[in-house]
């Protein structure tokens, strides 16, 4: 056997793990910014799993008006660790500067991700289930409302049809073709 048999399990678990926290994480920071209902059982759930280590982070990092400073950077620090352990399990050694730009693009990506699910969840919802309530509609209302109203702006009336998710879905993925290129290219310079 050799080394990438144990490798390879512990790169997923940790990927796996890292991943779910950071995006209850994100998750919770993105619910909190757009004003989403804190009494919807998902936004519970996220706040009682994320609130004891924001609960600490507080102390020393205040919020920037509505900004949860604490959860970005909670969110920074868990993608760095994250990402300095599968590359030191891949045999990768990397500076401080290239990791914490590396994990920016990473977050970033992340962030746009929820967001392209976000859009497509709620337009799928709508089709399936027009016009019902519940705790994941509600949440995906909250999360995209600001994005396809700024879309809504822009389109013209189709004659009752809503075309604001597929601008929306085509500009998120735009704007991950632009920002993230330069994000990882920087990184591989410095490092």
């Amino acid at each position: 056997m050799n080394a990438n048999y144990m490798t390879d399990p512990a790169i997923f678990i940790i990927d796996s793990l890292f991943s779910l926290y950071i995006l209850a994480v994100m998750l919770r920071f993105l619910l909190q910014w757009s004003r989403a209902e804190f009494y919807n059982p998902i936004s519970q759930f996220l706040v009682k799993i994320t609130h004891p280590v924001l609960k600490i982070l507080r102390r020393y990092i205040p919020p920037m008006g509505k900004i949860d400073t604490s959860s970005i950077v909670l969110a920074l620090i868990l993608q760095m660790s994250a990402d300095f352990l599968i590359l030191m399990l891949k045999g990768f050694s990397i500076g401080i500067g290239a990791l914490a730009l590396l994990s920016f693009g990473n977050l970033v990506s992340l962030l746009i991700n929820v967001f392209i699910y976000a859009v497509f969840a709620r337009a799928i919802l709508s089709w399936l289930n027009p016009g019902s309530f519940n705790a994941t509609a509600s949440i995906l209302h909250s999360l995209t409302e600001p994005l396809l109203d700024t879309c809504r702006k822009f389109i013209p009336d189709f004659g009752g049809i809503d075309l604001s998710p597929l601008v929306a879905l085509m500009l998120l993925q735009l704007t991950k073709m632009v920002i993230l290129p330069p994000i990882h290219q920087l990184a591989s310079l410095i490092s």
